[in-house]
């Protein structure tokens, strides 16, 4: 039963989606990072429901530091973090058969019927809140060090946006929007399409596209700790993700050699790929270009449209119209969370290529 991840720097969550608080422990941070608690707000406000695309439970989400934090800098102690939870409404979940695309099933298997199944419990989108919480600080970082993160909804109810060109504008423009995407005109119609689909009792997935840049060639290991098997158990951790790909991913398999390797060049000093096909990574280490990953998430699994189940005390079948308030998309709300996810990978490969002393020039940046 183990919910922590990381090696240098790691996290812990704990809580459930209806308990009285969600929370994290980050571990292994080098004393002095600093902490700023407008930036914590501004991640958890990327991740907060809004308007008809999201769900109505809307959490204030104010969270407190309750170690590891002094004068406004990491101590180096574990940081933890707590989110109170204050909008849950238990009697949603009383009684429901199995939720079909839930972890209740799963869930009654392993835990033998002792875990907390209200609102999905310890597995609820809950417990991303302070994964973003977490995660804000370890943006702030990365910034620090010139490498900067950005996701957009690359495509949801069947409706593309761009895709990333200038990433590090791109990824400027992204950190303004609550709804993010690179065209706001497909923006407009993706929202349309979810609110059409909840007016339905239905719900929609979609997929994400993860940058980040600044991030010096070197970073991973071979074969079991590279950059990709790193970045893939993290980022499947996130509820809801079915898929992670990197670079041109599986659009690959239908090229030749010729056309899917990345030639080299030299510009203004350093080699670099004149291509990104393989989205900054080979043979598991980073080669100085920009990392790009895709991630599929799935539709949201509660809609009251009527699905067949099973009542797992009478063992009889059934069917179940999920009720309460839920998203009919959550892709919107997973962008903040896939960068928080990408920044811990990258904060803990970064110490275990350089030391916690790797992190001093951060610590004495203003």
């Amino acid at each position: 039963m183990k919910n922590t991840i990381g090696t240098a720097v790691t996290l812990t969550l704990f809580g459930e989606s209806h308990g009285a608080s969600v929370g994290a422990v980050l571990d292994g941070l080098c004393p002095g990072i600093p902490v700023d608690e407008s930036h914590i707000r501004q991640a958890l406000a990327l991740r907060r429901p809004f308007g008809a695309i999201s769900t109505g439970r809307v959490e204030p989400d104010e969270f407190s530091m309750i170690s590891g934090v002094y004068r406004g800098k990491t101590t180096g102690a574990p940081l933890c973090i707590l989110i109170p939870n204050t909008q849950q409404n238990s009697a949603d979940y009383a009684a429901l058969p199995l939720r079909p695309g839930h972890a209740d099933y799963p869930a009654l298997c392993k835990y033998h019927g002792f875990s907390d199944p209200r609102g999905g419990g310890h597995f609820s989108g809950r417990l991303t809140a302070p994964i973003v919480a977490a995660g804000a600080i370890l943006l702030d970082m990365l910034a620090r060090k010139g490498i900067r993160i950005g996701t957009h909804i690359l495509r949801c109810a069947g409706i593309s946006d761009r895709a990333f060109g200038d990433e590090r504008a791109d990824i400027e423009a992204l950190s303004q929007k609550q709804f993010a995407v690179l065209d706001d005109a497909a923006g407009e119609a993706m929202q349309a399409a979810i609110r059409l689909t909840a007016a339905n009792g239905d719900s929609v997935g979609g997929i994400l596209e993860t940058a980040a840049v600044g991030i010096p060639a070197g970073v991973g290991e071979p074969w079991f700790d590279g950059m990709e098997s790193a970045l893939a158990r993290a980022l499947f951790a996130i509820p809801a993700v079915k898929g992670v790909s990197f670079g041109d991913g599986f659009d690959l398999c239908d090229r030749t050699g010729s056309e899917a390797n990345d030639a080299y060049a030299v510009e203004d000093g350093r080699i670099v790929t004149v291509t990104n096909h393989g989205g900054g990574i080979g043979g598991g280490i980073t080669n100085g270009m920009p990392l790009r990953i895709r991630i599929a998430i799935k539709p949201t699994p509660s809609i009251r449209v009527p699905q067949q189940t099973v009542d797992p005390v009478t063992m009889e079948q059934t069917t179940i119209s999920v009720p309460g308030r839920h998203d009919p998309a959550i892709v919107h709300r997973a962008r903040i969370v896939a960068d928080s996810m990408t920044a811990l990978v990258l904060c803990d490969l970064l110490t275990q290529q350089f030391g916690t002393d790797g992190w001093r020039d951060v610590c004495n940046s203003v």
